[in-house]
């Protein structure tokens, strides 16, 4: 029996921002959400507390990648919007080694809060990485 493939190892990250795309991306950290939990104390049961759902709230989407040809238009996406840094919708697709989409999601109130370009040091890795970290309101899943 042939041993199969593991999809992990050969995923790839594609996301764009109003429908401009921003290259591929090989890290991608923070689609999470979670809702606060307000905690209220009940009076005079002092062995009971009431667990509410407060705000739901997001962290910041972060980005990574090597340096490669895209490089460019990356940066100065992030460096045409230093006048007008407005709310924006993304998209993030995953795609597999045979570049079929098994996930997707789109993002709302997006706006990009830093780049990182990269360190250079012939010390490191010897990868020199950028980062893109963007800012959202939420995101529902589009699947695959």
């Amino acid at each position: 029996m042939a041993a199969s493939k593991d999809p992990g190892l050969t995923i790839r990250y594609e996301v764009k921002v109003d429908g401009v795309e921003l290259g591929a991306f090989t890290q991608c950290e923070g689609l999470e959400g979670e809702y606060e939990v307000l905690e209220y104390p009940e009076g005079g049961n002092n062995g009971f507390v009431h667990r509410l759902p407060g705000r739901r709230k997001h962290t910041n989407l972060k980005l990574t990648r090597p340096i490669d040809a895209d490089s460019g238009k990356l940066a100065a996406w992030f460096a045409s919007l230093a006048d007008a840094a407005s709310r924006r919708t993304a998209s993030i697709a995953v795609y597999d080694g045979n570049k079929k989409k098994i996930a997707g999601w789109s993002l709302v109130g997006v706006w990009p809060a830093k780049y990182s370009g990269p360190t250079l040091s012939s010390d490191d890795e010897g990868v020199a990485k950028e980062t893109l970290e963007l800012v959202h309101h939420g995101f529902t899943y589009e699947g695959g």
